[in-house]
C-alpha cells in the first residue's frame, strides 16, 4: 500500500497547555498591524535595494537615485512608503533630504533576513 506522506497530522490533536502559552503571547491587534506594515514594506524588490544602500550609508535622494539606477520620483515614492512603515528617518541639510535606516532594530531585521538568504 502505498501511502502519501502529507505535511499535516494525520489525526487531529492538540496539547493544551501548548496552546494556552502561546495564546497568551499573541501580538495585541495594534502590534500585529504594525509588524504587517513592516513585513508588506519589506515585500518589495526596490524598497530592499534601497533598504541594502541606506544599511550602508546615509545618502540623499539623489544619490539613491543614481545609485540605484532610477528616477528621483521613483526613489522619493518608495521612500515614502518606507518612512509611513518607520523604516526609514531622513533629516534636512540645506537643500537636501538625507535618508537613513530608522533605528538599530530594522538594519538588524535587515541584516538578519540577508544572512539567512546568504546562508540557506
Amino acid at each position: 500500500m502505498d501511502e502519501k506522506k502529507t505535511d499535516i497530522c494525520e489525526e487531529f490533536c492538540f496539547d493544551r497547555s501548548s496552546v494556552n502559552y502561546v495564546q497568551e503571547r499573541m501580538l495585541d491587534e495594534k502590534e500585529l498591524e504594525l509588524m504587517t506594515e513592516i513585513f508588506k514594506a519589506l515585500g518589495d524588490r526596490t524598497r530592499s535595494k534601497i533598504l541594502h544602500a541606506l544599511a550602508q550609508k546615509e545618502l540623499c535622494v539623489c544619490d539613491l537615485s543614481v545609485a540605484l539606477n532610477m528616477s528621483t520620483s521613483a526613489v522619493s515614492h518608495q521612500l515614502r512608503i518606507l518612512k509611513g512603515a518607520r523604516l526609514v528617518k531622513y533629516r534636512r541639510e540645506g537643500k537636501n533630504i538625507y535618508y537613513s535606516m530608522d533605528d538599530e532594530h530594522i538594519t538588524l531585521l535587515f541584516q538578519q533576513a540577508l544572512e539567512h538568504v546568504r546562508h540557506n
